[in-house]
């Protein structure tokens, strides 16, 4: 399944927190439900939800997901796919209850938030051709998909009202979780966070014109050493995709980075550019945003991290059992 297809499919499922149970590697995600299963009226229905139909196009979609995200696309055994349809389908009734409680709150502006949600899916490919082609590939119509938004939206907003606003974790709960995990979780590799602004060679380029690319990084050099916004040079000029961010690599460790780059990086202090560095992909000038040695991380740089997964933790488990609630009271019909 290739990305943009995905970025259509994602559409159709219950992501993937509230699957606990279906025993599906890499099935664990984050507690909100963010896009949820559009009940469509195929006629190979497979289960009904309180008379809402599940057809086995949507299960098939669903379950491409779970194994694409899984990392098991290729080459499954039926028992794998088995437990997958089992787990999709499963995460869809899961959704399909959460919407039909949910769709009993009022959620103001609705519309405009649907909007805005096809508006960035559209935006996640170049053109429209490219987003029919990927529309066409998952298997939706146009309308199912705004649907599934739609679905997505308001168990969203259901799940924020009734649970996330609602819970909170104590500096002692953060505390004791940092104390028991320190070994474990909050163990920190020598780390740097980096910008550069890239010059690109190729190894068909004569030597003429590699000379050139380099006195081009060198006149870089000198504008950013001169003062220049490191970041606005970096977009402007920059060969490396990082440009859009204004060069920004993001926080990496030791090894992660090819030889001259990494050595230069760790040379560094905060701060400081890096004189012209030659690597295989070209001319670099480097900017070290932060650097920090190998150590425990300390509670006060994880405690946010902490109340995080801590309240997710909180959230998810009483939407399960908010979830079990409902299937217990709720008519599910094999078909």
């Amino acid at each position: 399944m290739n990305r943009a297809t995905k970025g259509i499919v994602s559409t159709t499922a219950v992501l993937l927190c509230l699957a606990a149970c279906t025993g599906v590697k890499g099935s664990a995600a984050p507690v909100s439900v963010q896009l949820a299963h559009a009940a469509t009226e195929a006629q190979d229905t497979v289960q009904l939800v309180n008379g809402v139909a599940i057809s086995r196009a949507e299960v098939h979609r669903v379950s491409r997901l779970l194994l694409s995200q899984a990392g098991s696309f290729e080459q499954i055994s039926p028992e794998t796919m088995q437990r997958s349809n089992l787990a999709a389908l499963d995460q869809l009734t899961v959704a399909e209850l959460l919407y039909q409680e949910a769709a009993k709150i009022e959620i103001k502006d609705l519309d405009l938030q649907v909007e805005k949600k096809v508006a960035e899916t559209r935006a996640l490919y170049p053109g429209p051709d490219a987003f029919e082609h990927a529309l066409k590939a998952s298997g939706l119509t146009f309308g199912e998909m705004v649907r599934n938004a739609r679905k997505s939206i308001v168990i969203n907003t259901f799940i924020d009202q009734r649970f996330t606003s609602k819970v909170e974790v104590s500096d002692a709960e953060a505390r004791s979780f940092y104390q028991e995990n320190q070994d474990k979780y909050f163990i920190r590799m020598e780390n740097a966070r980096a910008s550069h602004i890239l010059v690109k060679v190729d190894e068909k380029m004569k030597p003429e014109e590699k000379q050139k690319a380099r006195e081009k990084a060198e006149a870089l050099l000198t504008r950013v050493k001169e003062g220049e916004d490191f970041a606005a040079v970096a977009e402007s000029e920059s060969g490396c995709p990082s440009a859009t961010a204004g060069g920004d690599l993001g926080t990496f460790g030791r090894g992660q980075m090819v030889a001259p780059f990494e050595k230069a990086v760790f040379d560094l202090k905060p701060g400081e550019i890096s004189s012209v560095v030659e690597s295989q992909f070209g001319f670099h000038i480097i900017k070290l945003a932060e650097k920090h040695e190998a150590g425990k991380v300390s509670y006060e740089e994880a405690k946010q991290k902490i109340v995080e997964f801590l309240k997710a933790e909180k959230v998810r488990k009483a939407v399960m059992s908010f979830v079990d609630e409902l299937k217990s009271k709720a008519k599910i019909t094999r078909v």
